[in-house]
């Protein structure tokens, strides 16, 4: 009958009574907390030994150097450990030291000659690397590296055996030119001009190398439409140059130049090797002055002052680069 329920073999069929409501199990949410945990852990735990080592030959070095600039720290204290605390007195009589203010002209103006040669002479090597086939821009490459490789103290014997009067090569070569008529005797190291000329060229070969291959590198980064834009609008080469790689290359030059102001600055040991400073301290910059206050006067304290002061010279300059990055744009 219609409104019953159907029997099945004599019995009522119960209605099927609803599935129960199936309970997920809510996914428990991932504990960043301690995730992250582990890996500042793990991170600490792999630059603890760079930073101890960072800690023991940079930090150290540099705070007892600030500490000892404000002692009297001398050959006395070598040998017995008691040294005064005398504040600013290293500083005050350095800035009163007529010698420190001619160190110091003498070594803004050198830098300045070294890094322009260096830099020009670089940027035209690197240009002329654009321009050679592979297998002499390979040569040349090479080379580059083993003049870069060479240890400076190396390089500074051989170059004064090259000037060396009597049997120096660069002394034969020229008085075979007949340009400046007999050299053969000429002591370079005796000479201030001299002397200058044959430390620039030193430091300008060495440094030459690193910023042809760094300019190189950037150059084959450059756009090849960009210099073709320009000669299709009627530029010469030198106009390409100057309107088109010139701006691709500034940032790579700015670093270049600020890297080169900071080596150029601190130059010691090929001017120590070539000329010891003479004749009559003609070529004593910073890094010679510091080098005979320390440790041949064995003043050390004030040798440290001085220290100070050439690092925060130097701070200077590389923070009116950072600004001027900042400035541009430009990321660090």
């Amino acid at each position: 009958m219609p409104g019953t329920d159907q029997a099945v073999g004599g019995r009522r069929e119960a209605p099927a009574a609803p599935p129960p409501p199936s309970r997920a199990r809510a996914s428990a949410p991932p504990r960043t907390g301690s995730v992250r945990g582990r890996g500042s852990l793990v991170a600490w735990a792999l630059l603890t030994p760079a930073g101890l080592v960072m800690l023991a030959v940079t930090v150290a070095p540099i705070a007892f150097l600030v500490y000892a600039s404000f002692t009297d720290y001398d050959q006395r204290s070598l040998f017995t450990g008691a040294f005064d605390v005398v504040g600013a007195r290293q500083y005050t009589d350095l800035l009163a030291d007529a010698e420190f203010w001619r160190s110091l002209a003498r070594t803004v103006v050198f830098t300045a000659a070294m890094v322009a040669g260096s830099v020009a002479i670089g940027a035209g090597v690197a240009q002329l690397l654009t321009r050679l086939g592979p297998a002499m821009r390979m040569t040349v490459t090479v080379v580059l590296i083993l003049a870069w490789a060479m240890p400076t103290v190396a390089s500074s014997l051989v170059w004064k055996w090259l000037f060396q009067p009597g049997y120096g090569v660069v002394n034969w070569m020229l008085t075979r030119t007949g340009l400046f008529g007999d050299m053969t005797d000429t002591d370079w190291s005796n000479s201030a001009p001299l002397a200058y000329v044959s430390i620039w060229l030193l430091i300008v070969w060495q440094a030459v190398p690193f910023i042809a291959l760094t300019l190189y590198a950037a150059l084959i980064q450059m756009p090849a439409e960009l210099q073709e834009a320009a000669r299709l609008d009627g530029a010469g080469e030198w106009r390409v140059w100057w309107s088109v790689t010139l701006p691709f290359l500034r940032p790579t030059l700015t670093l270049i130049t600020l890297m080169s102001v900071i080596w150029d600055f601190n130059v010691f040991n090929q001017i120590w090797l070539v000329s010891a400073g003479g004749p009559d301290s003609a070529t004593t910059t910073l890094g010679v002055f510091a080098y005979r206050t320390a440790f041949v006067a064995f003043k050390v304290g004030q040798g440290a002052a001085l220290s100070v002061v050439t690092t925060v010279l130097l701070l200077a300059v590389t923070a009116l680069y950072i600004r001027r990055l900042l400035r541009s744009g430009e990321d660090l």
